[in-house]
C-alpha cells in the first residue's frame, strides 16, 4: 500500500501567535480534507528557520529537507501545497526545490498558490467580504499585499479591480514592496472626499512584521500613520487571510486539485 503525505510549504513566521492562527490552521484544514495522509510543515524562508531554531529551539525544515524526510521515511505519494498568496518568487523557489525529487516518489503533485484562477480570485474575495461589515460611504477599506518585483506582481490589481466591479469600491490595495504603494493609496482614498476613515487590513497569510510594523506600527512612515497625518481615522484588524474559514477551504481545495489531477 502507498504511504501518502502532504507537505504544507509556507514562507513562515517566527510569531508564534499568528502562526497557529493561521499557517497552523491552514494545516488543520488540509489535515481533515487528507486524513490518509500524513502531514509535514515546510518553510521557504532560511532566515525565518534559524531564527526558530536559534531562538526557540524549533526546527522547521526546508522544502528539499521535508522531501529528503520524507523519502527516508517509505513514503511514496505526496501532494505539496503552498500557502503563498501569489505565484511569485517564493513559489517558484518551491518548485526548484521539488524539481529534483520529481522521480524519486511514484507521484508527487504541487498545489497553486491563492490567487491563480480567474475562479480563486472570486473565491478570496468572497471569503474576505464574509470577514468585512457592510459598505459604508464614508470608510475605506484598505489592504496591504506584500508586493514583488516578480512578473506577477498585478495580482494585486486584479484582485482590487475584481472587487469594485463587485460594488465594493470602498476596497483599496496597495503593497509594501511593489505597486501599488502607500502614495497610491493616499492619492485613491483623495478621490474620494465622503470617505474620512480607513480600516487597515493585511492582505498575507500571516500577520507578522509587515503587519505589525509597516502596516499598524508606531513608526512615523507606517501606513496607520500615514493615513493619520493625512486626516484619516484609522482602525486597524491584524487578522492574517490565513484566519478566515474560507481561505483555509480555498488551499484544501487547491490541494485537493492537485491530488486528482497528477502531473
Amino acid at each position: 500500500m502507498d504511504k501518502k503525505a502532504i507537505l504544507a510549504v509556507s514562507f513562515g513566521t517566527s510569531y508564534q501567535d499568528t502562526l497557529e492562527r493561521t499557517i497552523g490552521a491552514i494545516e488543520r484544514q488540509l489535515a481533515a480534507a487528507f486524513p490518509d495522509r500524513s502531514l509535514i510543515r515546510a518553510f521557504t524562508s532560511g532566515m525565518i528557520c534559524r531564527k526558530l531554531r536559534e531562538r526557540d529551539g524549533i526546527e522547521v525544515p526546508s522544502p528539499a529537507q521535508a522531501l529528503e524526510q520524507l523519502l527516508g521515511e517509505g513514503v511514496t505519494d505526496v501532494v505539496i501545497q503552498p500557502t503563498h498568496v501569489i505565484n511569485g518568487a517564493e513559489y517558484d523557489k518551491l518548485m526548484a526545490q521539488a524539481a529534483p525529487y520529481r522521480d524519486k516518489f511514484a507521484r508527487l503533485a504541487v498545489g497553486k498558490p491563492l490567487l491563480t484562477s480567474v475562479e480563486d480570485y472570486e473565491a478570496v474575495a468572497q471569503a474576505i467580504l464574509a470577514q468585512l461589515p457592510g459598505q459604508r460611504a464614508d470608510t475605506a477599506h484598505v489592504f496591504m499585499g506584500h508586493g514583488t518585483e516578480h512578473y506577477v506582481n498585478p495580482s494585486y490589481t486584479q484582485l482590487e479591480y475584481l472587487f469594485h466591479d463587485m460594488g465594493r469600491k470602498d476596497i483599496v490595495i496597495g503593497t509594501v514592496e511593489g505597486y501599488p504603494g502607500l502614495e497610491q493609496v493616499l492619492r485613491r482614498l483623495a478621490e474620494r472626499p465622503e470617505v474620512r476613515k480607513a480600516a487597515l487590513h493585511p492582505l498575507m497569510v500571516v500577520a507578522g512584521d509587515h503587519a505589525r510594523n509597516d502596516l499598524a506600527g508606531e513608526e512615523p512612515d507606517s501606513w496607520k500613520n500615514a493615513l493619520e497625518h493625512a486626516g484619516y481615522g484609522v482602525a486597524c484588524d491584524l487578522r492574517g487571510l490565513g484566519e478566515f474559514p474560507g481561505i483555509q477551504q480555498l488551499f484544501a481545495g487547491h490541494a485537493r486539485q492537485a491530488a486528482d489531477n497528477r502531473d
